[in-house]
């Protein structure tokens, strides 16, 4: 039975060649990376702390805020005690971090620069500027064994002050000499310093903390795939990340993420801006839509943390109340949230803690599309994310579900303007089926959640399969999150084309 429950006139209720054409969707039941959440940097104009403004942290962050962000970076600034580069230090972003860990969220920090009297140039500054000689700067080899003790005053630090960090990173775009804070790796620096100085890091007093790899403008697997090769650099590393500057995800981070992903590493994209160059405006909601895209692009290939740039500035969540380029900017009212934070609330509130299912229409390369889709499932929750930036598409979009279902809820996103954003409204569906026909305007952002009728033959069921048949040789493989494996090793959930499952462990 296929349920409509996008509105239909009488005439297509009574001569099916009046009812408008439908574009189909099919929803797979196989299954791929978990979504650990969305979040944003704890920066205030250029790399300054809030301090003890907590205006966009109280707008943005947890389950019960409006957009539901649960990560926040913060900068590891070059200080050894946290109290004496002014507002430029460990303290600076303390408030913040204390409110995301009170409302569950997840806290990581990430170095710009170590101290300078550890690197090339002896500065903090990255060496790219003639007042500063043009020097790279570097961490100096003999330095190395330094590098991770660093990192642990710091989590004493905050651990000291009431704030239990969940993971580090090893350093901010090191792929990028700038003139600002900064500190350049190659690929082989970081291989070297994770592989010889890594276990260094004191996981055991700081509750598990988990290692980020270096974070590179450009999410290449130049910078990804050493770490993952050498076993000693992959059992250290728990998080691999970069940004996406110059780099589409579909061309770039989706290749980067393989061997993560098969390693079981979670891919974190850390920092991008989308739209920050605009000058004295908000984004138009077609840059909306396209913020939109790279989200949903980030989940198809293989990201598990989406961290944006900054928490606050007239192209990001919440505006600042300032004039841009000496003109005031209509809307950028201070910790007024704006409508991209409410494109991002489509995500981090309905996505984070899913796991993503595959579609028959998953875009496999960063060529610009009028309309993406991508699919989760979370509980008793199958979500089916739509975004359509054409100006005139067919409204009809016929869902083919992998799972019955029996209710469900439409958010719907269509401009700028408050009443535009995340309208919510009820998919009527009168009897259990796996086939519903919703509507998708044009220029939308839609969130689609139904209720599955019978949840225990959803993703549990790759895990509760008791009987096992080994009569065909094609069998899949996933890990015990319920992501999929190209080469599985250690214990996995082994799956025969029959659909019985087992748990093995697998040896290479």
């Amino acid at each position: 039975m296929i349920v409509f429950a996008a509105t239909i006139g009488s005439q297509a209720d009574s001569d099916p060649k009046f009812a408008p054409p439908v574009t189909k969707l099919t929803v797979n039941s196989t299954t791929r990376q978990k979504i650990t959440g969305f979040g944003g940097a704890c920066c205030d104009g250029a790399m300054k702390p809030f301090g003890t403004d907590n205006g966009p942290i109280g707008k943005l962050y947890g389950a019960k805020s409006k957009i539901g962000l649960n990560i926040l970076r913060m900068e590891i600034s070059p200080s050894f005690t946290g109290d004496n580069w002014g507002d430029y230090d460990w303290n600076g972003s303390l408030p913040s971090a204390k409110i995301v860990k009170q409302r569950g969220g997840i806290v990581f920090g990430t170095p710009w620069s170590p101290p300078g009297e550890y690197k090339t140039n002896g500065t903090a500054q990255g060496g790219n500027a003639e007042d500063q000689g043009y020097q790279h700067g570097k961490l100096r080899e003999d330095c190395y064994d330094k590098f991770f003790p660093w990192l642990n005053t710091f989590l004493k630090w905050m651990k000291d002050h009431g704030v239990v960090m969940d993971a580090v990173s090893i350093q901010n775009e090191p792929d990028w000499w700038v003139s600002y804070s900064g500190c350049l790796y190659d690929p082989e620096d970081l291989v070297n310093l994770v592989k010889n100085y890594a276990y260094m890091l004191d996981r055991e007093t700081y509750s598990g903390v988990k290692l980020i790899s270096g974070e590179p403008l450009g999410f290449t697997r130049n910078y990804t795939d050493p770490l993952m090769q050498d076993p000693t650099c992959r059992e250290q590393i728990d998080i691999v990340a970069g940004h996406l500057y110059g780099h589409a995800p579909l061309d770039y981070m989706k290749y980067a993420a393989e061997l993560p992903t098969q390693y079981g590493k979670e891919v974190w994209m850390t920092e991008h801006s989308s739209t920050d160059n605009i000058g004295p405006r908000l984004p138009t909601w077609h840059e909306n839509l396209l913020f939109a895209e790279e989200l949903n692009e980030c989940m198809l290939a293989g990201c598990t943390g989406y961290i944006y740039w900054y928490l606050r500035a007239h192209w990001a969540f919440c505006g600042t109340g300032q004039p841009v380029d000496g003109q005031t900017v209509p809307g950028n009212d201070k910790d007024v949230l704006l409508p991209r934070a409410f494109v991002m609330s489509h995500f981090s509130k309905y996505v984070t803690g899913s796991t993503r299912l595959t579609t028959d229409r998953d875009m496999t390369s960063g060529s610009e599309a009028d309309k993406e889709y991508s699919a989760y499932i979370k509980g008793d929750s199958l979500i089916v994310m739509a975004i359509d930036t054409t100006a005139s598409t067919n409204p009809n979009l016929k869902l083919v579900l992998p799972y019955n279902v029996k209710s469900g809820t439409h958010i719907l996103s269509t401009g700028n303007e408050t009443s535009q954003l995340c309208q919510k409204s009820d998919i009527t569906i009168e009897e259990s089926t796996n086939e519903v026909i919703v509507n998708k305007p044009a220029r939308s952002l839609n969130t689609y959640i139904f209720i599955i009728d019978n949840p225990s033959t959803a993703i549990q069921e790759i895990e509760t399969q008791e009987e096992y048949y080994d009569d065909d040789d094609a069998k899949t493989y996933y890990d015990l999150q319920g992501r999929r494996l190209e080469n599985p090793h250690g214990l996995c959930i082994e799956r025969s084309a029959n659909g019985k499952s087992r748990k093995i462990i697998v040896e290479r």
